[in-house]
C-alpha cells in the first residue's frame, strides 16, 4: 500500500499534511485504488500551491429523510408515483431512521429473503428492489450519501423470474367479455381489445386525444415516457361514436353522476367475468390479448412492439412463440434458397434439377 492511502472495509482512505501542518484524513468514495492515488496526489499539490484542499463532508442521513425527498421527486413525474408511494411507505417502515450508510448487501438481500417468506412473487420482490436502488442512486446525486453506499446495494441481484404471466382470451371468449359487460364498461373493455392500452391510459384518456376523423388515438404522458399513436379500427370507432359525450367533460369515460373520469373499473370487470365464466383473469390480460391476436394473425413483432409502447423487443420477445407460422415460412424460404437451381446454372445446366456446387 502507498504510503498516505488506507482502507477502511471496502474504501480506500487517504491521509496528508494540510497548511497548518495537521494530518486531514478523507474518504476517496471510492474502492479502486487508483481513484484514491489520483485524489491523493491532488490534495498534496494543492497544499504546494498554498491551498487548503475544501473538503465536502456528506452527514448523516436517515432512510426517513431520503423517502420523504424521493417521494416529493416522483410526484408529477412518474405515472408509478401511486404505486412506489405503497412500496416507499413499507420500505420507511421497517428501515425508519436508520443511517444510509448502514445499508450493506446483507442487509438488503435479507429484505428479499423476509419477501420470499411472506410469499412475494419474484416479480413483487424486483419491484421493491428496484424502487430501492433507485431510491440510493438519486440520494447520491442529492449528496446525502457516499457512491459506495449505493454499489453495496447495487450488488444485490434480483430474482429470477420464471413464471411471467401471459394470459389472453380466445376470440369467442373476447365476444363473450364484451357481451356481458355493463354499458359503461363495455366501451372501455372495446378498447383494451382493440388498442391494447394500459387501463390508466384508457381512464385517463381525453376526447383531444382522440381523432375519429383521421383514425387514431394520441397518447403523450405513456409509462416508458414517449409519445405513441393508435389506429382506431372500426370496432372501436363505433363503439367510441356511440358514447355521450359532453362539452363540459373533458374526459371519454366517465361517471355520469359526477361528472368524474372513472378511477376504477375492478368490481364491474369481476362482475362480468363471473358472468362470462371466464376465471383467472386481469384487466391487464386484455392487452395481452391484444397483442397475442395481433401476433397470430401474423403481424410481425416489431410492428407489435410499436404498437403497444414498448421500448425494446425484448419485453414483446413473450409473444413470439405464438407465431409458429412464421418459422415455418422462414424454413420453407431457406429450403428454396439452397435446393432451387441458380438462374446462370439454369442458362447452362437446363437440365439440372438439385443444387450444383461448382468447385
Amino acid at each position: 500500500m502507498a504510503k498516505g492511502i488506507y482502507k477502511r472495509g471496502n474504501v480506500f482512505w487517504i491521509r496528508y499534511a494540510g497548511l497548518d501542518g495537521k494530518v486531514v484524513y478523507e474518504s476517496s468514495g471510492s474502492s479502486k485504488f487508483r481513484e484514491a492515488e489520483s485524489l491523493l496526489i491532488s490534495r498534496k499539490e494543492a497544499v504546494k500551491q498554498g491551498k487548503q484542499p475544501e473538503i465536502k463532508k456528506i452527514t448523516n442521513h436517515s432512510f426517513k429523510e431520503l423517502a420523504e425527498k424521493y417521494q416529493a421527486w416522483i410526484e408529477g413525474r412518474q405515472r408509478s408515483a401511486k404505486v412506489k408511494g405503497y412500496i416507499i411507505g413499507q420500505l420507511t417502515g421497517k428501515f425508519g431512521n436508520l443511517p444510509l450508510r448502514r445499508f450493506s448487501t446483507g442487509l438488503v438481500e435479507q429484505l428479499q429473503t423476509d419477501m420470499i417468506n411472506r410469499g412475494l412473487k419474484p416479480a413483487s420482490n424486483n419491484k421493491v428492489l428496484n424502487v430501492l436502488k433507485h431510491m440510493f442512486s438519486k440520494a447520491v446525486d442529492w449528496e446525502m450519501v457516499e457512491s459506495e453506499t449505493l454499489k453495496r446495494i447495487r450488488k444485490v441481484k434480483l430474482l429470477r423470474d420464471e413464471g411471467k404471466r401471459l394470459r389472453y382470451l380466445s376470440k369467442e371468449e373476447s365476444r363473450e367479455l364484451v357481451n356481458h359487460c355493463d354499458n359503461h364498461l363495455k366501451p372501455i373493455v372495446i378498447t383494451a381489445l382493440n388498442t391494447g392500452m394500459r387501463r390508466g391510459e384508457i381512464l385517463s384518456l381525453t376526447w383531444d386525444r382522440v381523432d375519429l376523423k383521421h383514425g387514431f388515438i394520441l397518447l403523450d404522458r405513456t409509462k416508458n415516457g414517449e409519445r405513441r399513436e393508435i389506429p382506431v379500427n372500426e370496432t372501436l370507432r363505433a363503439a367510441l361514436q356511440g358514447l355521450a359525450r359532453r362539452l363540459d367533460i373533458p374526459h371519454v369515460f366517465y361517471d355520469p353522476q359526477t361528472g368524474k373520469a372513472y378511477q376504477e373499473v375492478k368490481r364491474s370487470f369481476h362482475t362480468a367475468l363471473r358472468r362470462a365464466k371466464i376465471h383467472d383473469f386481469h384487466f391487464h390480460d386484455l392487452r395481452h390479448t391484444f397483442a397475442s391476436h395481433l401476433v397470430m394473425a401474423g403481424v410481425d413483432l416489431t410492428t407489435v412492439k410499436e404498437l403497444l409502447g414498448h421500448k425494446t423487443l425484448t419485453m414483446t420477445l413473450r409473444y413470439a412463440h405464438l407465431a409458429p407460422a412464421h418459422k415455418v415460412k422462414a424454413v420453407d424460404i431457406l429450403d428454396k434458397t439452397l435446393n432451387e437451381t441458380p438462374s446462370i446454372q439454369k442458362v447452362y445446366n437446363p437440365n439440372e434439377k438439385g443444387l450444383t456446387v461448382n468447385g
